[in-house]
């Protein structure tokens, strides 16, 4: 069987990440630390803010959290009250509206098109807007499923109309680091230090069992956050945090950028591939390792309703798992699939090769 359904890096930690978790067994670093993570790797991201993006990001604001998972949740729960709504796109990842969910806040899902690149606009947003029960919006940019940035300028008008009628702004930005467009490449903390980042060392940094990511809040919102974190979390791994250090060696960012020019070649191959088997790539992704695929074409061929049979079928026929579309919303779903390319380049020929001949 071939994975091609999660959303994991065949990558793991490089190895001055591994030797820095070993060093902290061996030291004896393995106790409790800060709920909101030690002052050093708080300060090491801070310096990555300033190289990657030319950006100053007070360590004081960076909150360390058991993976993004757990900052969404420390967001919402701090900043959500009961019945309050936040927008998000349709499609988006699923567990996002379950966080909100958790916090007594009610997701809105708002049908985005290939037009919109399957992100919020700020049209949308004011059209969706209810005052008095819009609390924010909740963005991901790129985008799982889609692998779709909001262009910046748009990022700013969505924050500037949000802000406006008092509301937050949330973006998961998880996948930045794996972004392959300059134009894309940008964190949404340049518009304004009020926006609250979600960011996670499982993507980029290849460190998903390790549990570990951040959250950049304002700076009255960090000891709010911290106080959350202590009774539900009391703090993140802490032979998580001491081997992230080693994540910020130049040596380790070499890597990482090694990797990345990586994920862009797989994309630049299976794209074309899958666009030669039938399947239609209405954006071209700009970062993450997804392709969002509408499938129609291959339903009708094979005489099947919808995406969510057509993944059974390349389960059984091709031994390929895929994730049928409905996974990630209702707006048009059952008219795609998302294929992850975080295997390697000789999985996703293989997947090609098999695809070919069952649709043949």
């Amino acid at each position: 069987m071939l994975y091609l359904n999660v959303g994991e890096p065949d990558f793991t930690a490089p190895g001055l990440v591994q030797a820095a978790a070993k060093a902290a067994i061996d030291t004896g670093k393995t106790q409790y630390t800060q709920a909101s993570g030690i002052p050093e790797l708080r300060e090491r991201i801070s310096q990555w803010y300033r190289t990657r993006f030319g950006l100053t990001v007070p360590a004081n604001r960076i909150v360390l959290t058991a993976g993004a998972s757990a900052a969404l949740q420390l967001a919402c729960l701090a900043l959500i009250e009961t019945g309050d709504e936040i927008l998000m796109p349709d499609p988006s990842y699923p567990c996002n509206r379950q966080f909100v969910s958790a916090a007594e806040g009610t997701p809105v899902l708002i049908p985005c098109t290939a037009k919109e690149r399957y992100q919020l606009s700020s049209d949308k947003v004011e059209a969706a807007w209810k005052n008095g029960i819009t609390r924010g919006v909740l963005l991901a940019s790129p985008s799982n499923p889609t692998g779709t940035s909001i262009h910046p300028d748009e990022m700013r008008r969505i924050h500037t109309l949000v802000s406006r009628r008092g509301g937050i702004t949330l973006v998961d930005e998880i996948y930045l680091g794996l972004s392959f467009d300059e134009t894309y490449g940008k964190t949404a903390l340049e518009i304004d230090d009020q926006i609250i980042s979600i960011n996670s060392f499982s993507k980029y940094f290849n460190m998903t069992g390790w549990r570990l990511g951040w959250l950049v809040v304002p700076e009255k919102l960090a000891p709010v956050i911290e106080r959350i974190a202590q009774n539900l979390f009391i703090c993140p791994s802490s032979i998580s945090q001491q081997a992230a250090l080693a994540c910020f060696d130049d040596a380790s960012i070499l890597e990482y950028e090694q990797r990345r020019a990586e994920f862009k070649a797989r994309r630049d191959y299976f794209i074309p591939a899958l666009q030669a088997l039938g399947f239609e790539i209405p954006v071209m992704p700009d970062g993450a390792f997804y392709a969002w695929a509408n499938c129609s074409q291959i339903c009708s061929q094979l005489g099947i309703a919808s995406s969510w049979e057509l993944a059974f079928e390349i389960m059984q026929k091709a031994h390929i798992a895929v994730t049928p579309g409905r996974d990630f919303g209702a707006f048009e779903t059952a008219q795609f699939l998302r294929f992850s390319t975080a295997s390697s380049m000789p999985t996703l020929v293989e997947a090609i090769a098999r695809l070919k001949a069952m649709l043949s």
